[in-house]
């Protein structure tokens, strides 16, 4: 397994984490579909490989998948960093949401419990709340690292614009400052390139990757006449948007890749993330045991200069003002197209 410092901050994670999202039975059966031997056997099997970083969220299977992790971790908690999340709906009534005062501290005492622990290693919020003031969600996450029941803060699906601001504001007030954003980030949808990810290097903020594979698409398995059968998790949780013609288009030129590297296509798409700048650690999950196997085998995989190169050019990409504006202007075009050069 590889390591890596997460961001500026001296905890130090394994570069694939193990996504628990999967755990147990409810109302998602194409998401929540991994009972507890088979739970227990994935964790086992993550920490033999070295892995060190587990992420879960309140919100997954309604408190299931946090409890089932803190039961199958055990007396190992010690030895790992858990991350989990706030912010997402967790009942009907107004308050059960959002990321104000009231509904952190009383969700960071509730994920304790499920999780079967004095402190959580790294909170993130789970999604921005324009509801609520962003200095109050602030305040309390400073509050609950300052109680010890948080050791580090981060978020997730923020635009960059809106953790500028929060970071800004954290400095501003000595608050405790944000050191990772969960992010989803894959060779179909490279969105993140454009500000999140200059922006997190900037800041120190170490990225853990969301959905490196897509939701499974990028695993290789799917074909464009098997996309939508039944037992597919694609036919019930498809909720990712990119073009899935382009999408086939660039697996099938992964294939050829993989085989060179007697490696998967799973395993190509995963790597290539690794070599992205500012990318921390990927967030792995499956509802399979040989699932996870191929997954933590793409640490193994060393993609040539070609190889990225060629992924690069192949992924469908496209560059967004003022990104190209800078990059001509850096290539000395402007210069040329004002006869200054």
């Amino acid at each position: 397994m590889q390591y890596t410092r997460l961001g500026n901050s001296g905890l130090v994670v394994s570069r694939l984490a193990f996504g628990a999202m999967t755990f147990g039975a409810g109302k998602v059966p194409a998401v929540y579909k991994v009972d507890e031997a088979t739970a227990r056997a994935m964790v086992d099997r993550a920490l033999d490989a070295g892995v060190n970083f587990f992420d879960t969220a309140d919100v997954y299977n309604e408190g299931a998948s946090e409890r089932m992790l803190g039961q199958i971790l055990g007396a190992r908690r010690k030895d790992v960093v858990i991350a989990t999340k706030v912010g997402m709906r967790m009942g009907e009534g107004l308050a059960h949401t959002g990321l104000s005062r009231r509904h952190i501290l009383a969700s960071v005492e509730g994920s304790l419990e499920r999780l079967g622990t004095d402190y959580i290693d790294l909170y993130l919020v789970h999604r921005f709340d324009p509801h609520t003031p962003i200095e109050e969600t602030l305040d309390a996450l400073d509050q609950i690292v300052r109680r010890g029941l948080v050791r580090y803060v981060g978020y997730s699906n923020w635009a960059a614009w809106q953790s500028a601001k929060a970071v800004g504001l954290q400095e501003r007030h000595g608050q405790a400052r944000f050191v990772a954003a969960q992010m989803y980030y894959s060779l179909v949808c490279r969105d993140l390139e454009h500000e999140v990810l200059p922006f997190a290097q900037d800041a120190g903020i170490g990225t853990m990757i969301w959905s490196p594979l897509a939701g499974g698409f990028l695993s290789g398995k799917y074909t464009r006449e098997n996309l939508k059968d039944a037992d597919n998790r694609l036919s019930g949780f498809d909720v990712l948007q990119h073009d899935k013609e382009e999408g086939f288009r660039l697996v099938d030129a992964m294939r050829p890749i993989a085989e060179a590297h007697r490696a998967t296509v799973a395993q190509v798409a995963l790597a290539w993330l690794l070599t992205r700048p500012g990318v921390s650690t990927l967030v792995v999950g499956a509802s399979k045991l040989h699932q996870l196997d191929d997954n933590l085998g793409a640490v193994e995989v060393a993609l040539t200069a070609e190889d990225i190169q060629k992924l690069d050019a192949l992924s469908p990409h496209t560059s967004y003002y003022p990104q190209w504006f800078t990059a001509m202007v850096r290539d000395g075009a402007v210069d040329k197209a004002l006869g200054l050069a």
